[in-house]
């Protein structure tokens, strides 16, 4: 529900109340009483809070549940959060159906591996290809 995210979002921002508030053009009492579910903002205001914190309005009011996390909040604008997978023993998973219809994420699809401190994301090969494409071709011009 829209007074989760408004929570989860907040807290992940590190705003007050007041903060949130003062950004949107509203007094701290009528934030609270959205975040508590006494009332619902009108459409500008929902515009402004997604505005405000990077995120569609389709996701701002719509709660998303992963197995074994719960609730999570909405991802950032262009951005996806698919829930969890559990790794077998061999190191397989499988991939949320909507993730691999969005991507077009077929059997036989050869992904890029890449990671960092923080995690692993899966990159289709062309799109992988094609980037490196365009560094380099950057990078060529820059030495010209």
């Amino acid at each position: 529900m829209l007074k989760d995210n408004l929570v989860l979002l907040r807290n992940l921002n590190g705003f007050s109340q007041e903060e949130i508030a003062a950004k949107i053009d509203i007094s701290r009492q009528a934030y609270a009483k959205w975040e508590n579910g006494a009332t619902i903002p009108d459409i500008e205001k929902c515009s402004r809070l997604a505005a405000v914190y990077g995120v569609t309005l389709d996701s701002l009011m719509k709660t998303e549940r992963a197995d074994g996390i719960g609730i999570v909040p909405p991802a950032p604008r262009g951005k996806n959060i698919w829930g969890t997978v559990t790794v077998g023993d061999r190191g397989q998973l499988v991939i949320p159906k909507e993730a691999r219809d969005k991507h077009n994420i077929v059997g036989g699809s050869r992904l890029v591996v890449l990671s960092d401190e923080d995690g692993i994301a899966l990159v289709p090969v062309e799109k992988f290809e094609e980037n490196m494409r365009k560094i380099m071709e950057l990078a060529s011009q820059q030495r010209d």
